[in-house]
């Protein structure tokens, strides 16, 4: 069983909200559709449910092209951020509501609703309106409805992003096990790197309309192709800045070097970028060989476990973010701190060219 979307675009006038895209998904896998606010994740999947139909390109399921299908005769589910629930209803009831339009015999909506009632801890609650239940189990019993169909695609269209951090941290951990127990194909569409990570599966990093790289999730996480998919798939995103190659040193400007050994060695002479997430910049030396800059402080934000540092290393924007809380003085300088492991190298037009070292241990 195979979801795949051949060389579809998207266009609404004279705006591209897809760009030309081909991607496959295969039975009882989790694909995480990754990407900020008007990349595309949302009208990716309305193409794929059918409820839009491509400008140009074909979507095909099983192998059969089902690009001018009605969303109604597929067997597509999907749960928005905005959960939606029938507020006169009875949990038993919303959940069975598409069984009912199904014409499924009495005693198989029973069944299938209680097991999926079950599935997402919904049982105590079956009697209960929506109303009646908290943000997250009424997101769960949106997520029950979809399931009961049995459909062979389910889509998540950022269901978590208007639950509380608790009831996310919750049904992050259930989700994959939902997934599990199905054995459907998810898309789960997030603008959350750390979501991402915590689901799994594979992922797709969209960009301005495109997917620029997809595959399994850590290995999109390690090897971004290019900066690009390296952006996206770090948050904050991740700091660049415009380095040289000159014999056997990589030059950072402002006096900084670094031997270029292993295949930093194998660059030829010129210019290129260095990419490191935000997390690997410290306020402290951690590794004897690590870089020394002296960025300025130009805001603080102080999460409770962490505190985020917005940087001005002469003109260059970076963000750090340290642990613990930090009693810092805005517009001075600080030194910060960077293991050379943690440096990816891209070209000046942005693919990559060499992996940070730890990501290539990993």
């Amino acid at each position: 069983m195979t979801l795949a979307l051949e060389a579809v675009t998207r266009t609404a006038g004279a705006v591209t909200h897809i760009h030309p895209t081909s991607i496959e998904l295969r039975n009882g896998t989790m694909n995480v559709l990754l990407g900020p606010t008007l990349s595309g994740k949302t009208s990716l999947m309305r193409l794929m449910a059918g409820l839009d139909r491509p400008t140009s390109g074909r979507v095909l399921w099983q192998g059969k092209d089902v690009t001018g299908m009605r969303v109604q005769d597929r067997g597509v589910a999907m749960v928005y951020q905005q959960f939606i629930n029938y507020p006169s209803m009875s949990v038993y009831d919303n959940i069975a509501s598409p069984l009912r339009l199904a014409r499924c015999k009495p005693d198989e909506i029973d069944r299938r609703v209680r097991a999926s009632a079950e599935m997402m801890k919904l049982t105590p609650m079956l009697q209960r309106k929506p109303l009646e239940l908290s943000g997250g189990q009424q997101q769960r019993c949106a997520l029950a409805r979809a399931l009961v169909k049995g459909a062979e695609l389910v889509l998540l269209d950022e269901p978590l992003a208007n639950l509380d951090y608790k009831l996310r941290e919750e049904l992050r951990v259930e989700i994959p096990k939902i997934f599990e127990a199905s054995g459907a194909i998810f898309v789960y569409a997030t603008t959350e790197p750390e979501e991402a990570l915590l689901l799994g599966g594979n992922t797709a990093t969209l960009w301005e309309g495109r997917i620029t790289q997809f595959g399994p999730t850590p290995e999109v996480y390690r090897r971004p192709v290019d900066a690009t998919t390296a952006r996206a798939f770090s948050d904050p995103p991740m700091n660049f800045l415009k380095i040289s190659k000159t014999g056997n040193r990589l030059l950072f400007g402002r006096g900084q070097s670094l031997a270029a050994t292993g295949r930093l060695g194998e660059l030829s002479d010129g210019r290129y970028m260095a990419g490191f997430r935000p997390n690997h910049l410290e306020v402290h030396r951690h590794t004897p060989d690590a870089m020394i800059f002296t960025p300025k402080i130009d805001v603080t934000e102080i999460t409770g476990s962490e505190t985020f540092l917005h940087l001005d290393h002469h003109g260059e924007k970076w963000v750090g973010v340290v642990h613990g809380v930090h009693d810092l003085t805005l517009g001075q300088p600080i030194e910060v701190f960077l293991d050379p492991a943690h440096i990816y190298v891209f070209a000046e037009d942005g693919p990559l060219v060499v992996p940070a070292a730890y990501a290539m241990a990993a």
